[in-house]
Protein backbone atom coordinates (compact mmCIF):
# COMPACT_ATOMS: atom_id res chain seq x y z
CA UNK A 1 0.00 0.00 0.00
CA UNK A 2 1.30 3.24 -0.87
CA UNK A 3 2.21 5.59 2.04
CA UNK A 4 1.13 9.11 2.53
CA UNK A 5 4.79 10.37 1.47
CA UNK A 6 4.07 8.66 -1.87
CA UNK A 7 1.20 10.24 -2.61
CA UNK A 8 2.04 13.54 -2.02
CA UNK A 9 5.35 13.33 -4.28
CA UNK A 10 2.99 12.05 -6.88
CA UNK A 11 0.85 14.99 -6.22
CA UNK A 12 3.55 17.40 -6.62
CA UNK A 13 5.17 15.76 -9.88
CA UNK A 14 1.54 16.22 -11.60
CA UNK A 15 0.76 19.53 -10.52
CA UNK A 16 4.48 20.49 -11.38
CA UNK A 17 3.94 19.09 -14.54
CA UNK A 18 0.94 21.23 -15.45
CA UNK A 19 2.95 24.05 -16.92
CA UNK A 20 4.16 21.58 -19.69
CA UNK A 21 1.14 21.28 -21.06
CA UNK A 22 -0.46 23.64 -23.42
CA UNK A 23 -4.14 22.45 -22.78
CA UNK A 24 -6.85 23.16 -20.16
CA UNK A 25 -7.14 21.41 -16.93
CA UNK A 26 -9.59 19.35 -18.35
CA UNK A 27 -7.17 18.27 -21.34
CA UNK A 28 -4.05 17.71 -19.29
CA UNK A 29 -6.42 15.37 -16.39
CA UNK A 30 -6.99 13.48 -19.38
CA UNK A 31 -3.84 13.25 -20.83
CA UNK A 32 -2.99 11.73 -17.03
CA UNK A 33 -5.94 9.71 -17.54
CA UNK A 34 -7.97 10.74 -14.35
CA UNK A 35 -10.97 12.81 -14.42
CA UNK A 36 -11.00 15.88 -14.72
CA UNK A 37 -12.68 15.99 -10.49
CA UNK A 38 -9.57 14.05 -9.59
CA UNK A 39 -7.25 16.64 -10.79
CA UNK A 40 -8.92 19.47 -8.94
CA UNK A 41 -8.47 17.19 -5.93
CA UNK A 42 -4.98 16.57 -6.46
CA UNK A 43 -4.18 19.76 -6.81
CA UNK A 44 -5.59 20.85 -3.34
CA UNK A 45 -3.08 18.52 -2.19
CA UNK A 46 -6.24 15.65 -0.97
CA UNK A 47 -5.15 11.91 -0.99
CA UNK A 48 -8.14 10.31 0.54
CA UNK A 49 -10.51 8.35 -1.16
CA UNK A 50 -9.77 9.58 -4.39
CA UNK A 51 -7.82 7.25 -7.19
CA UNK A 52 -7.72 3.62 -7.04
CA UNK A 53 -4.55 2.08 -5.75
CA UNK A 54 -3.78 1.21 -8.74
CA UNK A 55 -4.12 4.68 -10.38
CA UNK A 56 -1.92 6.55 -7.81
CA UNK A 57 0.63 3.65 -9.25
CA UNK A 58 0.21 4.30 -12.98
CA UNK A 59 1.03 8.30 -11.72
CA UNK A 60 3.86 7.26 -10.11
CA UNK A 61 5.36 4.92 -13.09
CA UNK A 62 4.63 7.85 -15.63
CA UNK A 63 6.77 10.40 -13.63
CA UNK A 64 9.10 7.60 -12.61
CA UNK A 65 8.85 8.24 -8.69
CA UNK A 66 10.70 6.53 -6.60
CA UNK A 67 8.94 4.12 -4.01
CA UNK A 68 12.68 3.19 -1.78
CA UNK A 69 15.59 5.55 -0.31
CA UNK A 70 17.63 5.40 -3.10
CA UNK A 71 18.59 9.13 -4.55
CA UNK A 72 17.40 10.08 -7.57
CA UNK A 73 19.33 9.81 -10.31
CA UNK A 74 21.54 12.98 -11.63
CA UNK A 75 21.61 13.67 -15.23
CA UNK A 76 25.14 13.70 -16.80
CA UNK A 77 26.00 16.35 -19.89
CA UNK A 78 27.56 13.50 -22.00
CA UNK A 79 27.93 14.14 -25.38
CA UNK A 80 25.02 12.00 -26.49
CA UNK A 81 22.20 13.91 -24.04
CA UNK A 82 23.97 17.25 -25.09
CA UNK A 83 23.52 16.20 -29.15
CA UNK A 84 20.05 14.93 -29.12
CA UNK A 85 18.83 18.00 -26.86
CA UNK A 86 20.33 19.89 -29.57
CA UNK A 87 18.46 18.29 -32.53
CA UNK A 88 15.52 17.96 -30.65
CA UNK A 89 15.11 22.02 -29.14
CA UNK A 90 15.80 21.91 -33.14
CA UNK A 91 13.09 20.41 -34.32
CA UNK A 92 10.17 21.66 -31.84
CA UNK A 93 11.47 25.47 -32.42
CA UNK A 94 10.98 24.83 -36.39
CA UNK A 95 8.37 22.38 -36.70
CA UNK A 96 11.08 19.99 -38.27
CA UNK A 97 11.71 16.22 -38.19
CA UNK A 98 15.08 14.19 -37.63
CA UNK A 99 16.23 10.36 -37.59
CA UNK A 100 19.17 9.60 -34.70
CA UNK A 101 20.33 5.80 -35.81
CA UNK A 102 23.19 4.93 -32.80
CA UNK A 103 24.66 2.08 -31.16
CA UNK A 104 22.56 0.71 -28.61
CA UNK A 105 23.14 1.37 -24.84
CA UNK A 106 24.38 4.90 -25.84
CA UNK A 107 22.11 7.08 -23.41
CA UNK A 108 19.56 7.78 -26.28
CA UNK A 109 16.47 6.90 -24.70
CA UNK A 110 17.24 8.60 -21.41
CA UNK A 111 18.08 12.16 -23.38
CA UNK A 112 14.41 11.52 -24.76
CA UNK A 113 12.94 11.47 -21.83
CA UNK A 114 14.26 14.23 -20.46
CA UNK A 115 13.74 16.40 -22.53
CA UNK A 116 9.94 16.13 -23.05
CA UNK A 117 10.03 15.71 -19.25
CA UNK A 118 11.49 19.28 -19.23
CA UNK A 119 9.70 21.07 -22.56
CA UNK A 120 6.26 21.86 -23.07
CA UNK A 121 3.54 20.09 -25.87
CA UNK A 122 6.03 17.36 -26.27
CA UNK A 123 5.45 13.62 -26.03
CA UNK A 124 7.92 10.66 -26.05
CA UNK A 125 6.35 7.70 -27.42
CA UNK A 126 8.30 4.44 -26.85
CA UNK A 127 6.62 2.46 -30.22
CA UNK A 128 7.82 -1.21 -28.73
CA UNK A 129 4.62 -0.59 -27.05
CA UNK A 130 2.74 0.50 -29.37
CA UNK A 131 3.29 -0.93 -32.79
CA UNK A 132 0.00 -0.60 -34.37
CA UNK A 133 -1.91 1.95 -35.84
CA UNK A 134 -4.21 2.44 -33.61
CA UNK A 135 -2.66 1.89 -30.37
CA UNK A 136 0.41 4.24 -31.96
CA UNK A 137 -2.08 6.81 -32.65
CA UNK A 138 -4.50 6.83 -29.83
CA UNK A 139 -1.32 7.19 -27.49
CA UNK A 140 -0.63 10.34 -28.82
CA UNK A 141 -3.49 11.08 -28.83
CA UNK A 142 -4.40 10.85 -24.97
CA UNK A 143 -0.53 12.25 -23.95
CA UNK A 144 -2.15 15.62 -25.74
CA UNK A 145 -4.64 15.41 -23.80
CA UNK A 146 -6.93 14.83 -26.92
CA UNK A 147 -10.03 12.16 -26.57
CA UNK A 148 -8.65 8.49 -28.09
CA UNK A 149 -11.27 6.85 -26.75
CA UNK A 150 -13.97 7.19 -29.53
CA UNK A 151 -14.41 6.23 -33.24
CA UNK A 152 -10.68 5.83 -34.66
CA UNK A 153 -11.03 8.12 -37.39
CA UNK A 154 -12.20 11.14 -35.32
CA UNK A 155 -9.47 10.71 -32.95
CA UNK A 156 -7.07 10.96 -36.10
CA UNK A 157 -9.23 14.12 -36.91
CA UNK A 158 -8.94 15.78 -33.82
CA UNK A 159 -5.29 14.99 -33.47
CA UNK A 160 -4.28 16.50 -36.48
CA UNK A 161 -5.85 19.37 -35.76
CA UNK A 162 -4.76 19.91 -32.24
CA UNK A 163 -1.06 19.00 -34.14
CA UNK A 164 -2.03 22.31 -36.49
CA UNK A 165 -2.99 24.78 -33.82
CA UNK A 166 -0.90 24.12 -30.21
CA UNK A 167 2.36 26.17 -30.28
CA UNK A 168 5.45 24.28 -31.39
CA UNK A 169 4.33 20.28 -30.83
CA UNK A 170 6.81 17.53 -30.62
CA UNK A 171 7.01 13.79 -30.51
CA UNK A 172 9.62 11.84 -30.16
CA UNK A 173 9.10 8.10 -31.33
CA UNK A 174 12.01 6.02 -29.74
CA UNK A 175 12.22 2.47 -30.54
CA UNK A 176 10.82 3.77 -34.48
CA UNK A 177 11.74 0.25 -36.08
CA UNK A 178 9.32 -1.77 -33.92
CA UNK A 179 6.09 -0.23 -35.61
CA UNK A 180 4.36 -2.09 -38.23
CA UNK A 181 3.86 -0.75 -41.82
CA UNK A 182 0.08 0.22 -41.39
CA UNK A 183 1.38 2.70 -38.74
CA UNK A 184 4.39 3.97 -40.05
CA UNK A 185 2.27 4.95 -43.31
CA UNK A 186 -0.03 6.79 -40.36
CA UNK A 187 3.36 8.66 -39.34
CA UNK A 188 3.16 9.26 -42.90
CA UNK A 189 0.17 11.01 -43.64
CA UNK A 190 0.06 12.54 -40.21
CA UNK A 191 3.61 14.28 -40.93
CA UNK A 192 1.77 15.86 -44.20
CA UNK A 193 -1.48 16.93 -42.26
CA UNK A 194 0.98 18.77 -39.45
CA UNK A 195 3.74 19.81 -42.22
CA UNK A 196 5.31 23.00 -40.55
CA UNK A 197 3.97 23.37 -37.12
CA UNK A 198 5.03 20.06 -35.61
CA UNK A 199 7.94 18.72 -35.02
CA UNK A 200 9.07 14.69 -35.11
CA UNK A 201 11.89 13.00 -34.28
CA UNK A 202 12.64 9.00 -34.98
CA UNK A 203 15.51 7.31 -32.41
CA UNK A 204 16.78 3.80 -32.80
CA UNK A 205 19.47 1.50 -32.73
CA UNK A 206 22.04 -0.32 -36.07
CA UNK A 207 18.38 -1.81 -36.46
CA UNK A 208 16.47 0.69 -37.34
CA UNK A 209 18.39 1.96 -40.19
CA UNK A 210 19.19 -1.31 -41.46
CA UNK A 211 15.25 -1.88 -41.72
CA UNK A 212 14.76 1.40 -43.43
CA UNK A 213 17.40 0.80 -46.01
CA UNK A 214 16.12 -2.65 -46.56
CA UNK A 215 12.61 -1.30 -47.03
CA UNK A 216 13.79 1.36 -49.82
CA UNK A 217 16.03 -0.81 -51.33
CA UNK A 218 12.95 -2.72 -51.89
CA UNK A 219 10.81 0.58 -52.98
CA UNK A 220 8.39 -0.24 -50.38
CA UNK A 221 5.82 2.46 -50.46
CA UNK A 222 6.11 5.01 -48.36
CA UNK A 223 9.77 4.64 -46.93
CA UNK A 224 11.59 7.07 -49.43
CA UNK A 225 9.40 9.96 -49.04
CA UNK A 226 9.28 9.86 -45.46
CA UNK A 227 13.24 9.32 -45.22
CA UNK A 228 13.46 12.92 -47.44
CA UNK A 229 10.89 14.24 -45.22
CA UNK A 230 12.89 13.07 -41.95
CA UNK A 231 15.67 15.27 -43.60
CA UNK A 232 17.18 12.33 -45.59
CA UNK A 233 20.17 10.91 -43.50
CA UNK A 234 20.83 9.22 -40.08
CA UNK A 235 22.19 11.07 -37.17
CA UNK A 236 24.26 10.32 -35.08
CA UNK A 237 27.15 11.01 -33.01
CA UNK A 238 29.27 7.96 -31.53
CA UNK A 239 32.45 7.09 -33.44
CA UNK A 240 32.49 4.01 -35.76
CA UNK A 241 36.09 3.16 -35.12
CA UNK A 242 36.79 0.29 -32.41
CA UNK A 243 38.94 2.07 -30.06
CA UNK A 244 37.65 6.03 -31.00
CA UNK A 245 34.32 4.51 -29.72
CA UNK A 246 35.99 2.85 -27.16
CA UNK A 247 37.10 5.97 -25.07
CA UNK A 248 34.03 8.25 -26.38
CA UNK A 249 32.39 5.64 -24.63
CA UNK A 250 33.95 5.25 -21.51
CA UNK A 251 34.37 8.84 -21.09
CA UNK A 252 30.52 9.40 -20.79
CA UNK A 253 30.53 6.59 -18.38
CA UNK A 254 33.04 8.32 -16.10
CA UNK A 255 30.64 11.34 -16.29
CA UNK A 256 27.51 9.76 -15.51
CA UNK A 257 29.80 7.51 -12.70
CA UNK A 258 31.43 11.14 -11.54
CA UNK A 259 27.77 13.06 -11.30
CA UNK A 260 26.27 9.97 -9.43
CA UNK A 261 29.30 8.90 -7.55
CA UNK A 262 30.62 12.24 -6.26
CA UNK A 263 33.00 10.80 -4.01
CA UNK A 264 34.71 8.09 -5.72
CA UNK A 265 38.92 8.33 -6.76
CA UNK A 266 40.46 8.18 -9.96
CA UNK A 267 41.59 4.09 -9.11
CA UNK A 268 38.02 2.99 -8.21
CA UNK A 269 36.71 5.10 -11.43
CA UNK A 270 39.21 2.98 -13.72
CA UNK A 271 38.18 -0.17 -12.27
CA UNK A 272 34.18 0.42 -12.51
CA UNK A 273 34.69 1.43 -16.10
CA UNK A 274 36.22 -1.66 -16.91
CA UNK A 275 34.04 -3.63 -14.78
CA UNK A 276 31.08 -2.04 -17.26
CA UNK A 277 33.06 -2.65 -20.34
CA UNK A 278 32.25 -6.64 -19.84
CA UNK A 279 30.01 -7.13 -21.95
CA UNK A 280 28.35 -10.45 -23.65
CA UNK A 281 27.59 -8.19 -26.66
CA UNK A 282 30.84 -8.41 -29.02
CA UNK A 283 29.64 -5.65 -31.38
CA UNK A 284 29.45 -3.49 -28.48
CA UNK A 285 32.76 -1.99 -27.89
CA UNK A 286 32.86 0.72 -24.46
CA UNK A 287 31.39 0.85 -21.26
CA UNK A 288 27.73 0.14 -21.21
CA UNK A 289 25.53 2.63 -19.68
CA UNK A 290 23.12 0.07 -18.39
CA UNK A 291 26.15 -1.44 -16.28
CA UNK A 292 27.07 1.69 -15.42
CA UNK A 293 23.28 2.46 -13.50
CA UNK A 294 23.77 -1.26 -12.19
CA UNK A 295 26.84 -0.68 -10.97
CA UNK A 296 26.41 2.32 -8.74
CA UNK A 297 23.31 1.55 -7.43
CA UNK A 298 25.06 -1.61 -6.45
Amino acid sequence: MLTEQIKHRIIKAVVDNRSLFSGSDAKYANSLGINPAIYNRLKKNETERIMAEHKWITLARRFEIRFGNEPEWITAKTPVFTYIEKQLQFCKKEGASGIYCDKADVGKTHAAKEFARSNRNVVYVDCSQVKSKQKLVRLIAREFGVDHTGKYSEVYADLVYYLKVIDTPLIILDEAGDVDYSAFLELKAMWNAAEGNCGWYMIGADGLEAKWNRAMGNKKVGYAELFRRYGSRYQRIVPEGKDERREFLDNQAAMIIKANAAKINSEDLHKLIVKCNATKDKAMTGASLTRVKIEIKK
